[in-house]
């Protein structure tokens, strides 16, 4: 089931390229899961990882769809106040903003596709989750849940030195 979701999520990659694109300017992200734990329950998405400045530039442009229960992690390297904006993403996506510790700080519901205007985290963050719009509603994800999954690097405290 897991290498099914997988599959999924990268077909639409791997079959189709917008218009326009070259080889030269496609990103093959890497996959990985998380969990969205919420006092509704947890929640496991397949998410594409954007952990270079190229990977963060390209995101989810030029998308024309996000299959359910998948998305794309970006991971910022550090803690720092976050600045996200929709140029040239054609689907209205949740941006969840994500501290170091894995806790959901803001969640920025149904940005508009294609828009300039720039959409920031409330304060630093290290991650920005960006999932289909209306997802975060749908899982009864808010401020204060938790993100878990091996993509999540959490800091060292002295329990686990």
């Amino acid at each position: 089931m897991r290498y099914a979701r997988l599959f999924l999520l990268l077909l639409p990659v791997l079959v189709s390229a917008p218009a326009g694109a070259t080889a030269a300017n496609e990103i093959a992200f890497s996959t990985s899961e998380i969990t969205l734990h919420t006092e509704h329950g947890d929640h496991e998405l397949i998410v594409e990882l954007a952990r270079t400045d190229s990977e963060r530039q390209r995101g989810l442009m030029y998308r024309t769809e996000l299959d359910a229960d998948t998305g794309m992690l970006f991971d910022f390297g550090s803690t720092r106040p976050a600045s996200m904006w929709m140029a040239n993403t054609l689907i209205p996506l949740d941006m969840v903003f994500i501290s170091e510790d894995g806790v959901v700080l803001g969640i920025h519901q149904e940005a508009e596709p294609e828009s300039k205007a720039i959409i920031r985290s409330d304060e630093p963050v290290r991650y920005v989750l960006e999932i289909g719009g209306g997802e975060a509603a749908k899982y009864g994800l808010k401020p204060g849940d938790v993100v878990t999954g091996p993509a999540m690097k959490f800091p060292e405290t002295e329990d686990t030195q």
